[in-house]
């Protein structure tokens, strides 16, 4: 699998649509794409992002720990109702993780588009501590840590972009 999840077995859309904490970490049906998933779901992560980069910062900062926390709950019940640590079809975790990934740059298409081409390097490749992570912490916990860390790798790269242009 392309998006480094672990191996899984088909899902039916209607296991996805009737329930709707499998709805949510599914990404809204983006985590059933037949090729790259996780992806699809960073994909579904642009207009959270957008949304909540118009609220001020401190309301955008909650949203994103709500998430968070709600995303360990949801991916936590998705893989235990798929009996599959990190299928990967669950993708709220990188929908979350975008969304912290570009919380931190202007409010633009270029950096948007760095923010994700990161932030899918760090998840896809996960380097370490984000493979360790990955391999060590279980239930939802541990789906959504490893990306949120993925997410912060992305960031502090955006962010040594940011300050090197500074200097141009």
């Amino acid at each position: 699998m392309g998006d480094n999840k672990t191996p899984h077995r088909p899902v039916a859309a209607r296991e996805v649509f009737t329930d709707p904490i499998m709805f949510l970490a599914f990404g809204f049906g983006s985590g059933l794409a037949p090729k790259a998933p996780g992806t699809a779901g960073t994909v579904v992560g642009i207009p959270f992002a957008f949304m909540l980069s118009r609220l001020p910062l401190v309301q955008e900062w909650i949203a994103i720990v709500i998430m968070s926390i709600a995303g360990v709950f949801i991916c936590g019940y998705a893989a235990k109702k798929l009996g599959v640590h990190d299928h990967g079809g669950i993708v709220w975790d990188e929908i979350v993780g975008y969304v912290i990934a570009v919380a931190f740059v202007p409010d633009t298409w270029l950096w948007w588009l760095l923010g994700f081409a990161f932030f899918r390097l760090f998840d896809i490749v996960k380097p370490w501590p984000i493979r360790e992570m990955d391999h060590s912490i279980s239930g939802g916990l541990g789906i959504m840590l490893d990306d949120i860390v993925a997410a912060l790798f992305a960031a502090l790269c955006l962010a040594a972009l940011s300050w090197g242009m500074s200097f141009m």
